[in-house]
């Protein structure tokens, strides 16, 4: 293999990317806004648009796919042999693996829109062979088209294979819409070359230092270095890499052992050939090999002879089978450590322990027991072996936890319960599900009796806006998790958050509890915060001379304390907000690409995100009612005023700070302005300043208001799924 096979970064030197290899913009200035993300999985590259998948789906047989998938999976091919004649212990892996990119922090990755078909995850290292597993679901994809997704039907094999051992898995939901590109917004680490010495540590290289938003230990990795901290085989210390992640990944420690051992009781790693046999991954493969990476050159390159990980283990002696017989084998023995034709490092049993025991997988004869060195941990960290020793004594206790785990692990970046398909979704509520009583859907009348008594209230159109924003902001289009429904603004954590403590938003949403309560329609504080940012924005623009009604879609429930995971909503506190000027914590990037990010995780385009800033500016929605960006005479009306005055001839802008966090600009006329690094990147960036230049126009008093008002509904209703 070349080195231009095996490193995904471009070569040659003194070329620029011809416009079909890449962005020469990004060459020229690295350090560029990239406001492609904000352009993601566009209508224009989907050539499945419009369509109706909820509905598709709900029209399976789920269990005639289900005998599909099965047939599929008992049914060996000559062109790729299944160990043991069967490859669940291979479609375990795919699931797993689509499933476990998601990360708790920022909620980005996941199985969701089946994004292992794609690069980079398709040519991971740790993906190597799954391209196998997914070419052969290609019959029944084809067989059920755009019935099933890919994103459903990688763990919905998952699951068959599961409940073919014997497991009884605790569901199954479907609702992952296919996706046509890879999702280019998800940083996965600074490293430029597959399994290079981690830099996404602080030097002490301490588990716990690793670089937020990152869950993987290295780049290529879904979770950690099964052969130990950088290779070094020590079992204890990999402990706290293993905690670590699964933590991102919002998995107790409990569900991380019972993940580990319930997955490696099913099927084998493979690694009986030298470790330069594999050919070039699936993104850099030759065209003859039809996107299947990994070609080997050793004997057959098949079953017994296959290359993944260059590990060579099988678990247990009966790798078909769901039972507890990891934890048997793992404390059963004495260990040693072993290498693998391909010098992958693992752990055998002393003195010859095992011996005849396990299967080889072409069913040509028997070895021993084999574990990781990540396997090993489970035994020698005083925490994961209490709750080993637990599930070697109690099969029902791991099979339990193992198949709650499993559930949380492929189903946890699709949100709300709400967005489940399917006839095995499992009735029980789960607090990581972020579940929310069903509201009240209320009357025109009732609606117009609230609307009456938010105006009536003395609350200013800034605190309307805020408490509005300040609810509705926190979705995450990653992991549907957040938003307005629920009113979890009045719970903890977030009641607790700075950026709402300090701006006066918990009095607002408190007095708009006692507005709800006293009015007599029912409505939820949910609704109630919301239709009062609407009333603030009618308010606005009345006040600019261009009456709008603001749309407002009723039904939202209000959560309780108890059905809010505060720890996982931690993750959601904004540490810095752009649309609110709020910058609590200095990131490594300057604030305008966190601000970009975040409009991301928004769901928002460009045209969106630049007319929400120039709108909220002039509503009052900066978190500490401060001036800056507050480009207008006239604060509180729904008016053009931030771009014309951003954009006007003449002004001079210099900076208050030396890192240029805050400016303050001078115009011709002598007015002062005082800027934020996010307001002045409406004018300085080319893209932006083009997009802030359609609303500073003569013409564009109703198209901005109503711009906007698209734009804030847009927010206020992202995780109103019924109503899509």
């Amino acid at each position: 293999m070349t080195d231009i096979d095996k490193c995904p970064v471009m070569h040659g030197e003194g070329q620029l990317p011809r416009p079909t290899q890449g962005d020469a913009n990004q060459f020229w200035w690295p350090n560029r806004l990239n406001l492609k993300v904000l352009a993601k999985h566009s209508e224009l590259s989907n050539p499945q648009s419009g369509l109706d998948y909820k509905a598709k789906f709900e029209a399976l047989d789920l269990d005639a796919v289900k005998a599909d998938i099965r047939d599929v999976m008992l049914t060996s091919q000559d062109w790729w042999p299944a160990d043991f004649g069967s490859y669940a212990g291979l479609f375990v892996r795919v699931a797993w693996h689509s499933a476990g990119t998601y990360r708790v922090q920022d909620g980005r990755g996941g199985g969701g829109t089946g994004q292992q078909r794609f690069a980079p995850i398709n040519s991971w290292p740790d993906n190597v062979l799954t391209d196998q597993g997914r070419r052969l679901l290609w019959p029944v994809k084809k067989k059920y088209g755009q019935s099933l997704s890919w994103g459903d039907l990688m763990i919905l094999a998952g699951n068959v294979a599961l409940e073919e051992g014997g497991l009884k898995t605790f569901g199954f939901a479907g609702g992952r819409p296919d996706v046509f590109e890879p999702d280019d917004d998800v940083y996965w680490g600074p490293e430029t070359e597959w399994l290079d010495n981690p830099t996404r540590y602080a030097a002490d290289r301490s588990a716990d230092s690793l670089e937020d938003p990152l869950a993987a230990v290295q780049m290529g990795l879904i979770y950690v270095n099964p052969e130990g901290v950088e290779g070094d085989g020590d079992p204890l210390r990999l402990a706290g890499d293993i905690k670590t992640t699964f933590g991102r990944m919002g998995m107790s420690v409990e569900e991380t052992v019972a993940l580990i051992a319930g997955g490696h009781t099913f099927g084998k790693t493979h690694g009986n050939a030298p470790a330069d046999a594999p050919g070039p991954v699936p993104e850099a493969a030759p065209l003859e090999q039809q996107g299947l990476g990994w070609k080997s050159d050793y004997k057959s390159g098949k079953g017994i002879d296959a290359m993944g990980s260059g590990l060579e283990v099988t678990w247990t002696y009966h790798p078909l089978r769901w039972d507890n017989e990891f934890f048997h084998i793992l404390y059963g023995y004495e260990w040693e450590i072993d290498h693998s034709l391909a010098g992958g490092m693992h752990y055998k049993p002393k003195d010859n322990g095992g011996a005849g025991l396990v299967p080889e997988a072409d069913g040509s004869g028997t070895r021993e027991p084999r574990m990781l060195v990540s396997d090993m941990s489970l035994r020698v960290d005083p925490e994961m072996d209490k709750i080993s020793r637990k599930f070697k004594d109690d099969q029902a206790a791991f099979s339990d936890a193992f198949a709650r785990a499993w559930f949380k692990l492929t189903h946890r970046d699709m949100g709300p319960k709400a967005r489940y398909l399917g006839k095995e979704v499992p009735a029980e509520d789960l607090i990581w599900q972020d579940p929310v009583p069903a509201g009240k859907t209320l009357s025109d009348a009732e609606v117009a009796t609230l609307k009456d008594a938010i105006k009536a209230s003395g609350l200013s159109v800034a605190q309307l806006v805020s408490a509005a924003w300040s609810s509705a902001s926190t979705f995450r289009s990653s992991d549907k998790r957040g938003g307005a429904n629920g009113a979890r603004i009045a719970l903890e954590p977030q009641r607790s958050w700075e950026v709402n403590v300090k701006s006066g938003v918990n009095d607002t949403v408190d007095a708009l509890k006692k507005i709800a309560e006293e009015s007599g329609t029912g409505a939820s504080l949910a609704d109630t915060i919301v239709l009062a940012g609407n009333v603030g924005v009618e308010l606005a623009a009345e006040a600019a001379g261009t009456p709008v009604e603001v749309p407002f879609h009723s039904g939202r429930g209000d959560a309780t304390q108890e059905q809010t995971d505060t720890e996982s909503f931690s993750y959601l506190e904004p540490k810095q907000d752009g649309f609110r000027n709020y910058f609590k914590v200095q990131s490594v990037l300057p604030e305008e690409h966190v601000f970009v990010d975040r409009a991301n995780l928004l769901g928002l385009t460009a045209p969106e995100a630049t007319v929400l800033v120039g709108g909220l500016r002039v509503l009052g929605n900066n978190w500490d009612g401060s001036t800056t960006g507050v480009f207008t005479d006239r604060p509180g009306q729904l008016t053009r005023d931030f771009f014309v005055n951003l954009l006007d001839l003449g002004t001079e802008w210099k900076r208050l700070d030396k890192d240029g966090h805050a400016f303050a600009g001078v115009k011709a006329d002598g007015t002062k302005l005082i800027g934020s690094r996010i307001d002045l990147i409406f004018s300085s960036n080319s893209e932006l300043r083009a997009q802030a230049e359609v609303w500073a126009e003569d013409d564009a008093d109703a198209r901005f208001i109503q711009n906007f008002v698209n734009a804030w509904v847009k927010v206020m209703d992202n995780d109103r799924f019924d109503l899509a």
